[in-house]
């Protein structure tokens, strides 16, 4: 009797903890995203990706070989905490912090086909604006929220003066 009952148990833990890891929530969905986005694990981060996102992530993947390991290893450490979703009907916005960068990112969802997908773009990336990329969204690859700066003293590589 006691080994049925430890069974059912075991049964209704592994229900709740399957369903509590379904990527079919903007959380898992963001959390599974921006994780394998900033690991560099793009083919995982492209299984919660909008189509826009994955010809994204796609041009980001091509330029990772030319990235030294030394800053690939960096990236791999990277922690994201998800602080807060706002889910809206068929969007939503996942607040998060990264462990090298403290300050609030967003990174919006949408619901295609009832499936929670990363919605990021080149205007996300870029900025879309005169004055570059807003604190609020995922960086990659222009900002050193998400690429350690290749240069380690933290100084600016180039100062935008002239090359001589």
């Amino acid at each position: 009797m006691r080994k049925i009952v430890c069974s059912i148990a075991a049964a209704i833990l592994m229900a709740f903890t399957l369903q509590s890891c379904s990527t079919n929530s903007p959380k898992a969905a963001a959390d599974k995203f921006l994780t394998s986005f900033y690991h560099m694990d793009f083919d995982e981060a492209k299984k919660v990706s909008t189509d826009d996102t994955k010809k994204m992530l796609d041009m980001l993947q091509q330029l990772t070989p030319m990235m030294p390991d030394s800053s690939k290893q960096q990236l791999k450490k990277i922690k994201v905490d998800l602080k807060t979703v706002t889910q809206s009907g068929d969007t939503a916005s996942v607040i998060y912090v990264t462990s090298d960068n403290p300050k609030d990112q967003t990174l919006h969802m949408i619901k295609k086909d009832g499936k929670w997908l990363a919605q990021w773009s080149k205007q996300d990336s870029m900025g879309g604006g005169d004055q570059g990329q807003p604190a609020d969204q995922p960086a990659m690859g222009g900002d050193s929220t998400a690429m350690p700066p290749a240069n380690p003293t933290g100084t600016p590589a180039d100062t935008g003066a002239p090359k001589q």
